[in-house]
């Protein structure tokens, strides 16, 4: 299989089943910056190679699994509403989500105020990917109704980016990164 194939030099792409779109076409945005957030992910976990910590296999398998489903969702996006998605995204889904924010978050000191993205370099990149979904539930938003018929596609976006936050904050203390407060007087 080639990499390039030339059909989208005139600014146009394909859809999940073939149906042609404008590569600035909201779809083509929404499960674009799905994919730029996958991306991130990734670099992020790669800053974790030299990194030793007695829950880093768990927290890997967690990741991958958000990777995947993440995958799925840029998919679910990219599928016309005329069409039969191949994978839908379920509550359970974002269930899982909220087990594990609520689980990390437990061993986590309370915020007392805003806090910087900073920290190590994966936490810094979580939080990246955190802006870049919350960027994909913006566009996805504009989606919802006629062109994507589940509304759980934007629900995922919004959790997941809560997910990244406490993620990003669980590895800052794991490999005992430093959160930087927020100043009010600057």
């Amino acid at each position: 299989m080639r990499i390039y194939t030339r059909s989208g030099d005139k600014g146009k792409t394909s859809l999940i089943y073939g149906k042609r779109v404008a590569k600035n076409d909201l779809r083509v945005e929404a499960y674009g910056t799905c994919d730029e957030a996958n991306s991130m992910i990734g670099l992020a976990l790669s800053f974790l190679e030299s990194s030793d910590w007695s829950e880093k296999d768990k927290f890997l398998e967690t990741m991958h699994r958000v990777q995947t489903i993440l995958f799925h969702v840029g998919a679910e996006l990219a599928t016309p509403s005329d069409k039969e998605v191949t994978w839908k995204l379920k509550q359970e889904h974002i269930q899982e989500l909220e087990d594990q924010i609520d689980k990390w978050d437990s061993e986590l000191e309370p915020l007392k105020n805003f806090i910087l993205p900073s920290g190590n370099s994966t936490s810094s990149a979580l939080h990246t990917a955190r802006t870049i979904v919350r960027r994909a539930e913006r566009t996805a938003v504009g989606l919802v109704g006629e062109e994507v018929k589940n509304q759980l596609v934007v629900s995922y976006l919004n959790r997941l980016s809560d997910f990244l936050f406490v993620a990003a904050r669980y590895v800052n203390k794991e490999l005992n990164g430093k959160e930087i407060p927020l100043q009010a007087d600057v």
